[in-house]
């Protein structure tokens, strides 16, 4: 394994890491999250198979915004006909407020459908149901929005975003995600980790099918608990799976939980109604109350707010 010489080693959690094996034609990416999932899956108790599907979900996107370097914001959401009908991830790219890039979630689910359906909820297919996964890439500045959309697999949001990989771009791809409630002793309340690897060509590099297939076998044999141990160092889990190859890791991007609610952008929103459409929003105290379903912020917009002198 190389790295540059001035490499600081990725830390026990909320980062991501590239890697890549160049003469292989192969390049990926670790992502471990701890605060950052705790944070975004701490506004709502959702069932665990939903927890689990959105601290993946979470992971997923990491990978993919950070690979493009994204100056604006990408977004990974499902719409499906199952239990869990919606899920929603954003990925904030760094920029001149913020040196670190955000993560924020939020899944929507049918509660009772979920009880209905017992252990088989825990299985993907029944959770989310027949759906669509759709990408949508939208830059700060400059370029125009991007959107792709692919089928929902059955099987796990991994396997849609593989898909979506090779319908889109023709390039093979393998991900490997986790997702668990931890618990900390004296603490009844679990908090949410969630992990990732993943394997993709290089475009434009020539590979061998038999080095693609092998290092993809090798990533089916990682344990859910090797990506979100926090006291494995990503650069061990690299040199478990590939210490027979030459694997180059690259300066690892630490992330933060980010949501983009504004109380002032809602009251904007609100004054631009008439006061007839606003009509029985209001609490009895006559403030309405808009609840962010990203982070759980409640904000409060006052009549004085609402004036169109502001």
């Amino acid at each position: 394994m190389t790295a540059p010489q001035t490499y600081t080693p990725a830390p026990a959690a909320d980062f991501v890491l590239p890697f890549s094996m160049p003469h292989l034609g192969i390049r990926g990416r670790v992502v471990r999250l701890d605060s950052v999932s705790a944070r975004a899956l701490s506004a709502h108790e959702l069932p665990e198979a939903a927890g689990r599907t959105l601290g993946e979900a979470l992971v997923l996107t990491t990978m993919l915004g950070s690979s493009l370097k994204l100056d604006g914001r990408l977004t990974l959401q499902t719409k499906t006909s199952g239990p869990m009908d919606l899920l929603a991830v954003d990925y904030y790219g760094a920029d001149e407020d913020r040196d670190r890039a955000g993560l924020r979630g939020y899944a929507r689910v049918d509660e009772a459908k979920v009880a209905a359906l017992g252990d088989e909820a825990r299985a993907f297919r029944n959770l989310a149901g027949a759906g669509v996964l759709c990408i949508t890439i939208e830059p700060k500045l400059g370029d125009q929005s991007y959107q792709g959309i692919v089928a929902l697999s059955p099987d796990s949001i991994a396997a849609s975003a593989e898909a979506y990989f090779w319908q889109s771009e023709q390039l093979p791809t393998a991900i490997k995600l986790a997702a668990a409630p931890a618990y900390v002793p004296g603490d009844k309340t679990p908090t949410w980790r969630a992990g990732g690897i993943m394997l993709q060509a290089i475009p434009e590099k020539d590979r061998s099918e038999d080095d693609w297939n092998r290092l993809s076998m090798f990533l089916e044999t990682i344990e859910d608990m090797e990506l979100l141990d926090t006291d494995l160092a990503a650069e061990d889990l690299l040199w478990r799976l590939f210490h027979e190859d030459e694997v180059h890791v690259h300066t690892p991007e630490p992330l933060d939980f980010y949501c983009g609610c504004d109380g002032e952008r809602i009251a904007r929103i609100l004054r631009s109604y008439s006061a007839e459409d606003r009509e029985g929003l209001a609490d009895p105290d006559g403030i309405i109350r808009a609840r962010c379903e990203f982070c759980g912020v409640v904000h409060a917009v006052a009549p004085k707010d609402l004036s169109s002198a502001n």
